[in-house]
């Protein structure tokens, strides 16, 4: 179980830490999906920032901080319920996808850690 935790853990680094540079970056993508479900693009270095501590936190977990990966998964977990309601509340479905994925790959990890 420790391999599947390792695996899931660097996709989930990977994927956030990936959607953070494009939030910082302000990619087109990202403003357009902000401004679809109603994010001011004052607050997206705010969120690009949450979820580039996340990712931090989830390789701090894995070098060596062992509370701090399940922390992060925490705070990733509860951001990423946070975006799927805001999509539902917006009815911006169509792209609900990638916040639910995000979700799943967060909760993935701190399953996987409970259970390792």
């Amino acid at each position: 179980m420790h391999t599947a935790y390792v695996i899931v853990t660097i996709i989930t680094i990977i994927a956030n830490a990936g959607i953070a540079v494009a939030d910082f970056r302000r990619a087109e993508f990202v403003l357009a999906n902000s401004a679809e479900v109603g994010v001011p693009h004052r607050l997206i270095p705010l969120l690009a920032a949450l979820k580039a501590a996340g990712a931090a936190g989830l390789l701090l977990g894995l070098l060596g901080l062992p509370l701090i990966g399940p922390a992060a998964a925490t705070g990733l977990v509860l951001f990423f319920i946070g975006a799927v309601a805001v999509h539902l509340r917006t009815h911006v479905l169509h792209n609900l996808a990638f916040p639910a994925t995000y979700l799943a790959l967060a909760l993935a990890t701190f399953i996987l850690f409970l259970i390792r």
